[in-house]
């Protein structure tokens, strides 16, 4: 028995010596701990996968007993470039790993395949804005922050906290899946209000364009918009407040104290907005709460918490204002108020071995109420009103990642969601109530191979909605480097894809509408569907300091929802009716063109047209160069453009942006009260933005939008801010 005994002691010691942790650390190029970091271990000798884990908020991931042999670490860092390291064990047990700053096409992105891929391995357009563009930018709202991101055409119906809508690549402005900190926050049918989201500690933006429903189930028909919320990652607290003002009796102020401790992490932020806008009733106030908290219960396993809260009140306008010609006058009494609340919980599991799991679970609460309390005489149409809408969106999901190999990522997801919606709206016509509970299920597999020179991706989608039929939808792609390239033309990269979305009813739509004028509900009513395709190629310049792509796409969009009277019976019901078409070019050249300086400019062509409509009678009021088959889609510019420079140095960062957009199809809805209008004038805006360290606690920033005071309109009717002014002071102190 002692011999078993010494044999077993001997066996235990053996293997504990030949096995020691690797603690990987992960820092920014300025030295911040990052979060959130994939690193993968592979063994050298046949690319086996040997783990995966996440950094925490103190930027570290530690892979316990790995056994001692050579080995391959891949940092994936949304953002930053790809980071490939060789590690030995014994030899080397801790490992420091700096990120860098890269093109557009190598630059890891998340939205593309819902985990951390190099934009060219995916095959797909994604573009950002990361922490030091934001942080210039400044932006009030998502809006103003996505007006820069290439092939995204912002229109707002007026100034501060009026609703802002996103169309990308023709689709419709409820065509785009939102999803913040991992909160799907788009109401049932897809709509969703960019102008009234704060981006304050918003670390970064990606935007997808394509149909993605694959991975993201509904609403993801032309576009996938993601944000994330900064991470806390110094060991002493870090304190930041400040504030700012402006013309049209603008001020803001903030604050959020921040900081990664031994086994936690933690930020939590505060911001409140104020401005008494452009004129008659066109104030505005927006106050936001928020934290993003993460605890490290082991080595392989985090728990992160995070949640936001933002309560908006806006002065609405309404159209009056007509490519410079003030027809009618501004609505002086109507009003949106909404409150918003969203929240996470994610438990990221590693292991076993190259095996990780991410449980989920989420809610999303939004109530609008808009309200015009008195009849508007001299507005035509403009009567009392109140109307009020509360969604509630809850579920929870799982995803789990397996890399077998270093060249082989295999991605299962599902996700539950229960969506519960109640509208009323009442006026002097009469009144009339929604309401509907639906549930939706989402299932989805995925493989990606980069083999040498060719990466490829492909996935197939399930889903299960209790408002229409299953749906089951494919998507592929694939990237191939034809050309390694020299210092000039540094690689050229074809890349050609395959994908298809869907976006399910409005509650109305499905559930129908009772009151005065009642809609028959209609549970037969299907998803509307779009096929697209992308081809492109991408040309690396000046040793891949610039990358220059171009990009063709097409969409079909089909079974698409419209209400339709029925004259006989005399009810009416929304249908599947509708079909259209949307392509174009996307060309993007984006990069490093000096130390310190990154430049992003785009330009996009789109083409559209409705293909199939209900017939359009003018002697009954309907105008066929809106709605007829041959007309195009309304507020989808042909042509657009963006530029965004942005300069960043330690003590000091400027940045100029430019957009423009050309005239576009339109249209007054006046109905003959004043002479016809079918288009919004083209326009060109500048921005600029920077700040200045004074000393180690204080700096001074400030920000002038629309630098050369154009007026336009970039829905018809609402006209645009003028020059707009803002400066502060921030504070920080504490941190590293």
């Amino acid at each position: 028995m002692s011999a078993v005994c010494v044999l077993l002691v001997a066996l235990l010691c053996c293997t504990a010596a030949s096995a020691s942790d690797l603690k990987v650390s992960v820092k920014s190029p300025a030295g911040d701990r990052v979060a959130d970091v994939q690193v993968s271990i592979f063994h050298a000798e046949n690319n086996a996968g040997a783990g995966v884990q996440t950094t925490a908020g103190d930027g570290t991931a530690t892979f316990p007993n790995l056994p001692d042999g050579k080995y391959r670490a891949i940092v994936l860092a949304p953002g930053f470039a790809e980071q490939s390291l060789n590690v030995a064990i014994p030899e080397t047990q801790t490992l420091t790993v700096e990120l860098n700053l890269t093109t557009t096409p190598q630059t890891v992105v998340v939205s593309a395949t819902a985990t951390p891929t190099p934009t060219e391995d995916t095959g797909t357009s994604v573009s950002q804005l990361n922490h030091d563009q934001l942080t210039l930018l400044n932006p009030v709202s998502s809006g103003d922050a996505l007006q820069f991101i290439p092939g995204a055409i912002v229109e707002s119906t007026g100034r501060r906290g009026n609703l802002a809508t996103l169309f990308v690549r023709g689709g419709e402005s409820n065509y785009n899946k939102v999803i913040i900190d991992g909160v799907p926050v788009n109401t049932p049918g897809g709509l969703f209000d960019f102008g009234v989201v704060p981006m304050n500690n918003v670390e970064r933006l990606e935007v997808e364009r394509g149909a993605e429903s694959t991975v993201y189930g509904s609403d993801a028909m032309t576009s996938v918009v993601q944000m994330w919320t900064a991470t806390g990652s110094t060991h002493t607290p870090l304190v930041q407040f400040g504030a700012d003002g402006g013309n049209f009796s603008t001020a803001h102020g903030y604050a959020a104290v921040a900081g990664a401790r031994s086994i936690i992490d933690y930020n939590l932020f505060a911001d409140e907005f104020n401005t008494q806008g452009q004129g008659v009733n066109d104030a505005y106030s927006n106050s936001l709460q928020g934290g993003n908290v993460g605890l490290r219960i082991s080595d392989r396993v985090v728990f992160r918490l995070r949640a936001r809260h933002y309560n908006s009140w806006t002065g609405v306008q309404s159209n009056w204002w007509f490519n410079g010609n003030p027809e009618i006058p501004p609505d002086p009494n109507q009003y949106a108020h909404q409150n918003n609340f969203l929240a996470s919980g994610d438990l990221t599991v590693s292991g076993p071995g190259a095996w990780q799991h991410e449980f989920s679970g989420f809610e999303y609460n939004h109530v609008v109420l808009n309200v015009n309390p008195v009849d508007d005489l001299d507005r035509p149409f403009d009567s009392a009103f109140n109307s009020l809408a509360k969604y509630n969106c809850a579920g929870f999901a799982y995803q789990g990642t397996y890399a077998p190999r270093s060249w082989a990522l295999t991605t299962l997801g599902y996700t539950f969601e229960d969506e519960n919606g109640y509208i009323n709206n009442s006026s002097s016509f009469g009144t009339s109530t929604t309401h509907g509970l639906r549930f939706n299920n989402y299932l989805f597999a995925q493989e990606a191979v980069t083999w040498k020179r060719l990466s490829v991706l492909g996935g197939l989608g399930l889903v299960d909605n209790s408002s229409f039929d299953t749906k089951v939808i494919p998507r592929i792609s694939a990237s191939v480097l034809v050309l390694r390239g020299n210092t000039l033309f540094s690689g050229t990269r074809l890349h050609a894809g395959y994908s298809e979305g869907i976006k399910e009813p409005s509650f109305e739509q499905t559930f129908g509408i009772t009151g005065t004028f009642p809609t028959l509900p209609n549970p037969g009513l299907q998803p509307e569907q779009n096929r697209a395709i992308e081809v492109g190629a991408q040309q690396g310049l000046f040793s891949n300091r610039l990358s220059l792509s171009a990009v063709y796409y097409h969409n079909q969009f089909r079974d698409q929802i419209e209400y339709e009277y029925n004259s006989e019976t005399g009810t009416s019901q929304y249908v599947n009716l509708n079909k259209s078409m949307a392509q174009g070019a996307e060309v993007v050249l984006s990069g490093l063109i000096a130390n310190h300086l990154s430049l992003t400019g785009a330009y996009t062509y789109t083409s559209t047209q409705i293909q199939q409509a209900p017939p359009c009678d003018p002697a009954a009021g309907c105008d066929p160069r809106i709605y007829g088959v041959g007309a195009p889609l309304l507020r989808r510019p042909k042509q657009a453009g963006v530029m965004l420079l942005t300069y960043t140095r330690q003590r000091w960062g400027g940045t100029l942006g430019v957009t423009a957009m050309g005239r576009r199809p339109d249209s007054d809805f006046l109905f003959g009260y004043i002479p016809p209008i079918y288009y919004a004038t083209g326009f060109a805006r500048v921005d600029l933005g920077g700040w200045y360290a004074i000393n180690h606690h204080i700096s001074a920033y400030g920000n002038v939008g629309n630098v050369l005071n154009n007026h336009y309109n970039e829905v018809l009717g609402y006209p645009a801010l003028h020059v707009n002014v803002r400066a502060g002071l921030r504070f920080s102190f504490g941190g590293e």
